[in-house]
């Protein structure tokens, strides 16, 4: 019997490469290109960082200088004041940035929604800082945060205030100031987000509302907050993500100062691996990281999920 045949239960011969496999495969072929890079890009790095969290390994050593050290790097955390400080800072940054910022951006959308005119060109304004480059964006809140000549402080001043924040170069301001220009950045995003999850919701529940005697406020409390449950459980996740993945204006405005004020987990990250060149204690804290980021999404997920049934 040839090899590409085979006998059906009726006693009829069926080809190996029928139509349907022919699809199959022409469909595989498609997604290889697509695969292979997930697998040499994402997959595969996954699984030799977390290889090198065991190691000992120097970056500029080459391979042969790897050696196996087991929990060392994950018991070293413990202790590394440095790290530790980074993950104080990380969490404070998400515990305020998160709430703050999708709060800011619901009652924009409500208002952008209901009560204002040229709804298009508010979306578009609201939303270029979003798509601007990070550096420029830091650019121009670095020249605002400036300690004398900038606008924030010269303003403060008129106002009645002495002793001014310096804002970037002050250990106590540092880490605030980065979270006010994060809020406004992504806020066109989540706002956006915010209008698409107010246009699903019908019109008929405002006006029952209306009838029944309620306010604005009850309105929004018991219509429109229940209503973008599902939007804000997405948003949600996506910018306690995001929180924790801060790099890129902590590099360029402070670059973790001053005294470790503004440094994060994956600035600590990258000072480890590409700065001391120490990639197994760097991906060591990149695990520490990946786990902490799954821990807090979970409880969000879960904490939604159940207040959605209550």
């Amino acid at each position: 019997m040839s090899m590409t045949m085979e006998r059906t239960a009726d006693g009829q011969k069926r080809k190996w490469w029928s139509p349907k496999t022919k699809e199959a495969v022409i469909g595989w072929l498609f997604l290889a290109p697509e695969a292979i890079g997930i697998i040499a890009l994402a997959i595969f790095p996954l699984f030799f960082s977390l290889i090198l969290s065991f190691t000992n390994w120097n970056l500029v050593g080459g391979f042969p200088e790897m050696k196996w050290i087991g929990l060392d790097n994950f018991t070293r955390l413990v202790d590394d004041s440095k790290f530790l400080k980074a993950l104080q800072n990380n969490l404070f940054f998400t515990a305020v940035t998160v709430p703050i910022g999708l709060i800011i951006a619901m009652i924009l959308a409500v208002i952008v929604h209901t009560k204002v005119y040229a709804k298009d060109l508010f979306k578009i304004l609201f939303f270029i800082p979003y798509i601007c480059s990070t550096v420029a964006v830091a650019a121009v809140w670095s020249a605002l945060y400036h300690p004398s000549s900038g606008p924030i402080n010269r303003f403060l001043m008129q106002i009645g205030f002495e002793n001014v924040p310096k804002w970037l170069v002050d250990s106590e301001y540092a880490i605030i100031a980065i979270m006010v220009i994060a809020i406004w950045q992504a806020l066109g995003y989540q706002m956006i987000i915010f209008l698409a999850g107010l246009t699903q919701i019908s019109e008929d529940l405002y006006e029952a509302a209306e009838i029944d005697g309620a306010n604005g406020f009850k309105k929004f409390w018991y219509i429109t907050m229940p209503m973008l449950s599902s939007t804000t459980l997405f948003l949600t996740i996506t910018t306690i993500i995001s929180s924790f993945k801060v790099f890129d204006l902590i590099k360029f405005l402070t670059d973790g100062g001053p005294n470790d004020a503004s440094t994060v987990i994956v600035y600590r990250i990258y000072e480890e691996g590409f700065i001391n060149f120490n990639m197994g204690y760097a991906s060591a804290q990149s695990w520490v990281l990946f786990l902490l980021v799954i821990l807090v999404t979970s409880i969000t997920w879960v904490f939604q999920s159940r207040q959605k049934t209550v």
